[in-house]
C-alpha cells in the first residue's frame, strides 16, 4: 500500500520543489521508500509501504517508455505475468507493480479490466504523451485530481494536492449542503469546487487535446426472482463459501505481517473462519470500551470477538481503551480527514488500526458485506417507510408528535432514537428515504444551519443531486435499488475512506475479501430473496456460513462499531463541543448560522433532544475547516 501524486502540465515542466512536497505529505501511507520521476511535463512522485517483493518493487517503475506509480494490489498478478511472458514480456521483480506495467505495455488503456484487485495508479505513456489513470472497481483506494489550465495535479489524498500552490481552494457552497446531508461529499465532487474525485471502476486519460474520464465497469443486472428456484439456494450457498475462500485465500499473499480485524460480528468472523483454515498461525485483533456508565454500556464487543477466536484457534489481541484515551485523539482528527467527514466510526477503526499496526503490517476486514448482502437495520426498515410513505401527512405528523414524547436514551441504538429516525424519512420520496434515515442533516434542515449566503433556492434537489444522478443511471427498483445505492454511494465515499484513511494514518494495509470482483458479481446477479428475506438480512451469507462459524455468531444482532458519542457530547466532549460551535467563531467564519447551531447545542445539552449527529456533523467540519481551510 502507499501514496502517489503527480503533475503533468503541457505548458512548463513540473516544478521539482513542489512534487517533493507533494509526495512529502504522503510519508505515512508509505514510510519504507520513497521515489520520483522527472520527464518532460510529466513528474510522478511516491511513497511506499513494502507488502510484495520487498526488495524489488521500488516505485515510479519505468519499461519501455512508460512509467507507473500505483498504489495498491493487484491479486492476479502471477496469472497476468504467465500471460505476459508467453507473449514475449521480460521481468526484472516479482512485485505486482512490474505485472501492472507490463499489462498496459501489452494492451494499452483497455489493460484496467484485467485487473483483480485494490487499485489507484497513474501511467505515463511518454511515446504518446499521455497519462493514464485508474480506479478500482469499488472505490477502495483513493485517487483526487484537478485540472488547472493545461496541467493535471493528481494525488492519493487531498492534504497532498494542497501542497502544490495551484491546487484550487474554494469552499464549494454546493459540497458543503451535501456534506451536512451526507456526512461526506459525495464523489466526484471535493470540498474543494474545482477538485474532484475519480469515481471508483473508472478511468482517466490527460493528454495535451483534453481530459476523458469514462467508466470501464459496471454492476451486473440482478436475477429474476422466479428464475432461482428454492432449491437453488443450496447450490448458491456452496457458491458462495467456495467465492469468498478463494477471496481470502489471495489475500493472504503477502510478504510481510499479515491478521485479521475481528468483532465477533458475522462478517469478520467469516473472514477469520476461511483465514484460520489456511494459516496455520493466525493473529486477530480487536479493541474494547472501559464502560463507565449506563451511557455507555452496549458499544463494547470483545466478548463476541473472544469467542470467536476461540472457536477458530487464532492468537488473539485485545486492547482495552478508556474514555480519556480515546477523546485525546478527538481535537485531532482532523490531520488524517483533510475532507469533512463525519462517520463516527473513523474513530474507533483508527484505533484498531493503530492496534494491529503493532504486530502486522496487513488486516483483512469485513467491509462490503453489509451493502452486498442486506446487512443494514434500515433494509429492514425498508417496508416499513414505504408503509409511512403513503399515509396522510397528519397522520404522519401525529405519530412524530407521539414519537417525540418518549423519554431520550443516550445508549446504543436505542428505540426512541430508532423510532424518531425511522419516522424521520417518512416524508421523503422513496428514492431519498434511505439517505434521510442515516444522514445528519435532511436537507431543509441542513439549510437552517447554514448561513443565509450558504443557503439554495430548492434544498433537496441541490443536496440530494447524486441520488438524483444514481437513480437516472440504475435500471433496479425497490429494495435492489437500494442495495446498489449503499454500493455506489456510501461503500466509497463513505465506508472505504474511512478504512483507508484510518489505516493507512498508522501505515497499516487493510484487504477487503467480501468486495473480490467474483464474488461481488455472483452475489450481485443473485436474487433480492437470497439477500434480505422477511426480517432476516444476509440470508444466502448465514445459509452459507452454518456448520463453519458458529451459530450464535451467524444469528446475533447486527452491531455498528462506534462509541457513546451522545453522552460523551453532554459530559467529556461538551468543552470541545462549545468551543467550535461557539457564536462569535461561527461568525466569523460566515459558513453556520450561529442561532440554529445555538439552539442545537442547547437541546442536546438539556436532554431534550438527541442531536448527536448534526454536532458530530458540524463538530468535524469546523475541526476540518480550522485545519485546512484558513480557519481560526
Amino acid at each position: 500500500m502507499c501514496g502517489i501524486a503527480g503533475v503533468v502540465s503541457f505548458d512548463a515542466p513540473p516544478d521539482p520543489g513542489h512534487l517533493s512536497q507533494m509526495t512529502s505529505a504522503l510519508a505515512h501511507r508509505g514510510p519504507d521508500d520513497e521515489g520520483v520521476h522527472l520527464e518532460g511535463p510529466c513528474g510522478l512522485g511516491f511513497r511506499r509501504l513494502s507488502v510484495i517483493d520487498l526488495a524489488g518493487g521500488h516505485q515510479p517503475m519505468t519499461a519501455s517508455g512508460a512509467t507507473v506509480v500505483f498504489n495498491g494490489e493487484v491479486y492476479n498478478f502471477r496469472e497476468l505475468r504467465r500471460e505476459l511472458e508467453a507473449r514475449g514480456h521480460a521481468f526484472r521483480t516479482n512485485s505486482d507493480t512490474e505485472a501492472l506495467l507490463q499489462a498496459y505495455l501489452c494492451w494499452g488503456e483497455g489493460f484496467v479490466s484485467r485487473l483483480d484487485g485494490m487499485f489507484a495508479f497513474a501511467v505515463w505513456d511518454a511515446p504518446r504523451r499521455k497519462l493514464v489513470a485508474a480506479r478500482d472497481r469499488f472505490g477502495k483506494k483513493p485517487f483526487y485530481f484537478a485540472q488547472v489550465g493545461r496541467a493535471l495535479l493528481f494525488a492519493s489524498e487531498l492534504k497532498s494536492l494542497l501542497r502544490h500552490p495551484g491546487c484550487p481552494r474554494e469552499i464549494d457552497p454546493r459540497a458543503v449542503r451535501r456534506y451536512l446531508a451526507f456526512d461526506y461529499v459525495p464523489g466526484p465532487d471535493c470540498i474543494f469546487g474545482k477538485v474532484s474525485k475519480l469515481p471508483a471502476a473508472h478511468r482517466l486519460v490527460w493528454e495535451e487535446k483534453g481530459l476523458r474520464v469514462a467508466p470501464y465497469w459496471r454492476f451486473p443486472p440482478a436475477a429474476c426472482g422466479h428464475g432461482w428456484p428454492s432449491r437453488a439456494a443450496d447450490g448458491a450457498a456452496e457458491n458462495l463459501r467456495e467465492l469468498l475462500r478463494a477471496a481470502v485465500r489471495k489475500r493472504l499473499v503477502s510478504d510481510v505481517p499479515l491478521g485479521v480485524f475481528l468483532s465477533g460480528g458475522i462478517d469478520s468472523s467469516a473472514i477469520t473462519a476461511m483465514a484460520a483454515a489456511e494459516t496455520p498461525r493466525l493473529e486477530t485483533f480487536t479493541i474494547s470500551f472501559e464502560e463507565s456508565s449506563g451511557a455507555d454500556r452496549g458499544y463494547d464487543e470483545s466478548r463476541h470477538a473472544r469467542l470467536a477466536a476461540r472457536a477458530f484457534g487464532t492468537e488473539h489481541f485485545e486492547e482495552r481503551l478508556s474514555r480519556e484515551r480515546c477523546l485525546a485523539l478527538v481535537p485531532g482528527l482532523a490531520d488524517q480527514l483533510d475532507e469533512p467527514f463525519a462517520d463516527q466510526s473513523f474513530l474507533p477503526t483508527y484505533l484498531l488500526s493503530r492496534f494491529a499496526r503493532g504486530r502486522v503490517t496487513v488486516a483483512l476486514g469485513g467491509d462490503g458485506a453489509d451493502e452486498l448482502f442486506g446487512g443494514y437495520d434500515t433494509f429492514l426498515a425498508h417496508p416499513l417507510g414505504m408503509a409511512l410513505g403513503t399515509m396522510p401527512n397528519v397522520l404522519k405528523s401525529a405519530l412524530e408528535r407521539a414519537a417525540s414524547r418518549l423519554p431520550h436514551r443516550a445508549g446504543y441504538m436505542s428505540f426512541d432514537y430508532r423510532l424518531r429516525t425511522l419516522l424521520s424519512g417518512a416524508r421523503f420520496a422513496d428514492r431519498y428515504r434511505h439517505q434521510a434515515w442515516i444522514g445528519s442533516f435532511t436537507p431543509e434542515r441542513a439549510d437552517q444551519a447554514l448561513a443565509p449566503d450558504w443557503r439554495a433556492t430548492d434544498p433537496v434537489a441541490d443536496a440530494y443531486g447524486p441520488i438524483d444522478d444514481f437513480d437516472g443511471r440504475c435500471g433496479e427498483r425497490g429494495m435492489e435499488w437500494a442495495l446498489r445505492y449503499y454500493l455506489s454511494l456510501y461503500l466509497p465515499d463513505d465506508i472505504l475512506v474511512k478504512v483507508d484513511r484510518a489505516s493507512m494514518a498508522v501505515s497499516l494495509e487493510v484487504r477487503a475479501p467480501f468486495l473480490d470482483t467474483a464474488l461481488a458479481e455472483f452475489v450481485l446477479g443473485l436474487p433480492l430473496r437470497f439477500k434480505v428475506r422477511g426480517l432476516t438480512r444476509k440470508w444466502l451469507l448465514k445459509r452459507a456460513l452454518r456448520g463453519l462459524v458458529p451459530d450464535q455468531l451467524i444469528f446475533r444482532k447486527k452491531h455498528g462499531f462506534a462509541f457513546p458519542v451522545a453522552a460523551w457530547l453532554r459530559g467529556p466532549l461538551r468543552p470541545l463541543m462549545l468551543d467550535l460551535l461557539a457564536e462569535g467563531s461561527l461568525r466569523r467564519a460566515g459558513i453556520f448560522e450561529p442561532g440554529e447551531i445555538r439552539r442545537l447545542v442547547s437541546e442536546h445539552l438539556s436532554g431534550e433532544t438527541d442531536h448527536r449527529k448534526p454536532l458530530w456533523a458540524l463538530m468535524m467540519f469546523e475541526l476540518w475547516r480550522r485545519r485546512w481551510a484558513g480557519g481560526e
